[in-house]
């Protein structure tokens, strides 16, 4: 309607304006159909342009098929691993081949494509095995997730597919060994011959064991199958070999960095597990006011770093071993611990170039990278057993490695439940001096830790709190063990040099979240440091409230040892309950009378609230905190109200509890 309204004087100047925007315009649509019909002519004539530029090298590279055929492969070990753990089992089962005249790979489901899983038959003698533990509940770990994905949905025929699943969980939690269960299940229905029973792996036991057990009675399968025998008795196989770097480039030497070179210097996002963000500790103040531990609140700036994240999210942090046990270890081997060197894969056609990164310096790799803190497995102890000058020594080495009843036994004492790491072994046997380079390729990596985020990022952007004890214990030795990150983090404070206040750091989304309906009711379970994300939910839920929506009950239930000496967030929770927030504040001071009084307890004493909330709020249940006992005890509760109260059997009140936790309404953030 406009040109209708448009001045006299400019009725010429428009037509003309027109007559030129319809020539362009024609010309225009002209050309771009002109040059749509030549492209898709061209595509038309010549079909195999795209895939001569591709050269199918990616696919070649995502096809563990191809890499097997090309290194004479056929024996592949996948593994799904959080912690490591899993990973080092692979490495030793593919390592284990070669005994058998078999040769075998580790290969992370991540890299590869396991839709090939139905071509391994292609190859003579060639089985598949799987590592895979279970993260939180019932998850598959972060490398195995597509791979688990791929069997939810897939559809294709493994019947030429011989596989063996060795599982890793632990017994405390509701899943155990969900995932090793469903992979050794859905191969079988998809067509694939076990040739191996499942083994399940217990780390609330003594993992290593199950593992050896099991494995033992793995390989005479295996040989059975294949009609094989054993060539001999184990020996010692270098994965790595060693290159000293006289004169090197510092630039390129690295510092501790868990992927890029230089990231700590030049920081870019994305942050995650390889690429962490270097965030600053602006505050750092004991919690407690008494009693031997000390339980401690973080806070961690991470203005600018692009990470977002929810309440119940975990964060994860990059500790570094005390430099004191650096130290000692460097001195008893006779190590210069700033050489700069390499550890090089022998095996050219693997995907893991090092163990870790380099070159770097031991002190660094002893620093940042190997684990140093925890017992060695048993595997450790075979291969430096060889380094034993004294007989005894090595013959007690090699019996804590082997598969003897005895064995196991001594290696379960001396190392297991006395606590001793690789300092105190090489400590407690004086004729024990391995070269450094080979004990750096032996020991696991260090992990990253994991704590319940304890804020929320409605409330707190730009900062991510944490809630943590240190630990500190005695060992049966007389020696004083301490946690890596948890007295590192003490150690941490803020520092406008920025020098002793900064920590690696990513986000690791969670299960464990607010109903989306914040006028849902909520009932939280968290003794100890349990209390973490519901204070992040707390805040969360006040700020709702600010926001003027309507929020349902939010009842806490929490427990400590002493009421004036171990009351966690005493200040903020008060201040949370006068305001209404927190509309019932439940706190179990278990030491402070004759009978101790735990969460559980005060929930069976307010059983009738408890179950009005439930059932008839459809409240949402969450509890945090220890999963060997406090976790068990709270949810033995659970059954026993809904039993009582909602008039059932008690295996209708487990199927209950078990129904609310496939809806999203029974949730589980615990450790053991």
């Amino acid at each position: 309607m406009e040109p209708n309204i448009s001045p006299p004087d400019n009725t010429a100047q428009q037509d003309s304006l027109i007559s030129m925007t319809d020539v362009f315009l024609i010309s225009l649509i002209t050309g771009l159909f002109t040059y749509w019909f030549f492209f898709r002519k061209k595509k038309e004539e010549v079909p195999d342009i795209p895939k001569m530029q591709s050269v199918a090298a990616p696919v070649r590279d995502s096809s563990f098929i191809e890499k097997m055929k090309k290194t004479g492969r056929n024996i592949v070990v996948f593994y799904g691993s959080q912690t490591g753990t899993a990973e080092e089992f692979a490495n030793r089962l593919s390592k284990d081949a070669h005994r058998y005249g078999l040769r075998g790979m580790a290969a992370d489901p991540e890299e590869y494509d396991l839709s090939d899983l139905s071509r391994l038959s292609e190859i003579d003698k060639s089985l598949a095995v799987f590592c895979m533990a279970t993260y939180g509940e019932g998850d598959p770990t972060d490398n195995a997730q597509d791979f688990y994905d791929w069997l939810q949905e897939a559809d294709t025929d493994l019947s030429g597919l011989r596989f063996a699943v060795f599982g890793l969980g632990n017994k405390t939690y509701e899943h155990f060994n969900a995932m090793g269960k469903y992979v050794d299940k859905r191969l079988e229905e998809l067509g694939a011959q076990r040739i191996f029973e499942l083994g399940l792996g217990d780390d609330d036991g003594n993992l290593e064991e199950d593992f050896i057990t099991w494995r033992e009675q793995f390989w005479p399968a295996v040989c059975e199958h294949f009609g094989v025998e054993a060539t001999g008795e184990e020996s010692s196989i270098r994965q790595y070999e060693l290159v000293v770097h006289t004169d090197v480039n510092m630039n390129k030497v690295y510092t501790g960095e868990m992927g890029r070179l230089k990231s700590y210097e030049n920081q870019k996002p994305p942050f995650d597990a390889k690429n962490p963000f270097l965030a600053q500790v602006t505050e750092n103040r004991k919690l407690n006011e008494g009693g031997e531990r000390h339980l401690m609140h973080l806070e961690l700036d991470i203005s600018n770093s692009k990470i977002r994240y929810e309440s119940g999210d975990h964060v994860a942090v990059y500790p570094a071993n005390d430099s004191s046990l650096v130290n000692q270890i460097g001195e008893i081997l006779g190590t210069d611990l700033d050489t700069i060197m390499s550890l090089n894969n022998l095996d050219e056609e693997s995907n893991k170039k090092h163990p870790f990164p380099c070159p770097t310096s031991y002190r660094t790799a002893l620093t940042y990278y190997l684990d140093i803190t925890n017992p060695p497995r048993t595997n450790v102890l075979y291969e430096l057993a060889q380094y034993a000058t004294d007989a005894g020594e090595q013959e007690r080495l090699r019996k804590m490695a082997s598969s003897a009843a005895e064995g196991k036994a001594l290696y379960l004492s001396w190392v297991v439940e006395a606590r001793r790491n690789i300092l105190a072994i090489l400590q407690d046997m004086p004729s024990l001096r391995p070269p450094i380079d080979h004990l750096c390729e032996l020991l696991p990596r260090l992990q990253a830790r994991y704590y319940s985020i304890a804020s929320s990022s409605k409330v707190h952007p730009n900062a991510i709190h944490i809630c943590a004890v240190t630990v500190e214990y005695e060992t049966k030795t007389g020696r004083l063990n301490k946690g890596v990150a948890t007295n590192w983090l003490k150690n941490k404070v803020p520092d406008e040099n920025r020098s002793n206040s900064l920590v690696p750091m990513y986000v690791r989304k969670s299960q464990f979240r607010l109903p989306f309906k914040p006028s849902t009711p909520v009932i939280m379970i968290g003794p100890g440091t349990g209390i973490a994300p519901f204070i992040g939910f707390i805040q969360e839920r006040a700020w709702l409230k600010q926001q003027g929506k309507e929020v349902g009950e939010t009842v806490l239930y929490y427990g400590c040892r002493h009421e004036r000496e171990d009351y966690l967030y005493r200040e903020e929770l008060a201040r949370f309950h006068q305001e209404g927030v927190l509309t019932q504040l439940n706190v179990a001071f278990s030491r402070d009378q004759a009978e101790k009084v735990y969460v559980q307890h005060l929930l069976k004493n307010n059983k009738e609230n408890v179950w009005k909330l439930v059932n008839e709020g459809n409240a949402h249940i969450y509890v945090c905190g220890d999963a060997r006992n406090m976790a068990r005890d709270v949810q033995n509760i659970f059954y026993e109200i809904i039993a009582e109260l909602g008039n059932m059997s008690q295996p209708q009140a487990v199927d209950y509890v078990k129904k609310l936790m496939t809806k999203g309404r029974y949730s589980l953030d615990v450790w053991s």
